[in-house]
């Protein structure tokens, strides 16, 4: 694909990304027309119309929206980063125990929950941020051997870990049943209830690590090909791999802290931006962002209408969706990974 046509599909999809999104704002329990909508917007959520509307659009949805989209953005780039990294089709943006680490963090937060002070979000969010950063780290310490830190032992560190917070996790709620539905349902991934101050304390994070992941495209290209390769080319590997997994843990320890585990996008979303995209990071990156927010939306809009007035959690609609694409990448890519 040329230059110029990959830039008008990127125009095409951040078009459709704007038009999803204006559509969803009148997607809910309370449907509102798009005259509704529109009132709403351009009044800015202060003066005249429907003060019911104004409400709805301002204080519930547009933050909503926005925050899934910077979300799914965020782990859809993380994705593409992690493929890259471990020339694993398979990789997704928890592979190196940043989900098992915020949800630990999160856990602990909600079954032992003091106030930590006038901080956006409480506690939860803060607990989910820093448990997954400290378990990326833990892994990284695990994994390297000589100096260096191999990618299998980065893959098989984060497993090991992840599954032994779950155990704790699932431990913690055993003994805290008080606390069991809402560390539950955090579990599940949500965005009910987000609105600006969740918005406000995650944004920077997410755009600012997409943002990085995108123009660490030139080393991703280098170490996609292979260790030796990526030295022969004069990249500093291991610097290069360190910088890699720091911007996309801090990236999807960002958009856990602010919506729970939330799986599938970071999956699917580079896959889609493969197949139309190639593999360059360069192209890929922005592009797996793109349709990661606009699956994300989408997955909100079901989550939020299709039991209405009962609202799913989105990360069981991404499972639901997700799951069966990946049982058809894991077949096609059988060969590639030794199936026959």
């Amino acid at each position: 694909m040329s230059q110029r046509a990959y830039l008008a599909s990127v125009a095409l999809l951040a078009l459709a990304l704007v038009l999803v999104g204006a559509g969803s704002v009148g997607v809910g329990a309370v449907p509102l027309a798009p005259a509704d909508v529109w009132e709403a917007l351009a009044r800015g959520g202060a003066g005249g119309g429907a003060a019911t509307s104004r409400a709805i659009v301002w204080d519930l949805r547009l933050p909503r929206i926005l925050l899934a989209a910077l979300i799914g953005g965020g782990l859809a780039a993380s994705g593409a980063a992690f493929q890259g990294l471990f020339r694993n089709p398979l990789a997704d943006p928890f592979i190196v125990g940043a989900s098992g680490g915020a949800a630990l963090g999160a856990t602990l937060a909600i079954v032992y929950g003091a106030a930590w002070g006038p901080l956006p979000g409480g506690a939860v969010p803060l607990a989910a941020f820093a448990g997954a950063v400290l378990a990326v780290a833990l892994v990284y310490g695990v994994a390297e051997v000589g100096g260096a830190t191999p990618v299998i032992a980065l893959a098989l560190a984060g497993t090991a870990l992840s599954t032994l917070f779950s155990a704790v996790v699932s431990l913690l709620m055993m003994l805290n049943d008080r606390s069991l539905q809402e560390t539950y349902m955090w579990l599940l991934g949500g965005l009910s209830g987000r609105s600006w101050p969740a918005l406000r304390a995650s944004w920077m994070y997410l755009l600012a690590g997409s943002a990085g992941l995108a123009l660490l495209a030139r080393p991703l290209d280098a170490l996609s090909l292979g260790d030796e390769t990526a030295q022969s080319l004069g990249l500093s590997v291991g610097r290069g791999r360190a910088l890699v997994v720091l911007t996309a843990t801090l990236t999807t320890a960002a958009a856990v802290a602010s919506a729970g585990i939330i799986g599938f996008v970071g999956l699917i979303a580079p896959h889609i931006a493969r197949l139309l995209f190639g593999a360059g990071h360069a192209r890929l990156i922005p592009a797996s962002a793109l349709l990661g927010a606009l699956l994300l939306i989408v997955a909100d809009d079901l989550a939020r209408t299709v039991l209405a007035p009962i609202e799913l959690p989105v990360g069981i609609v991404t499972a639901i969706l997700g799951g069966p694409f990946f049982l058809y990448l894991l077949k096609a890519r059988q060969r590639e990974l030794g199936g026959g």
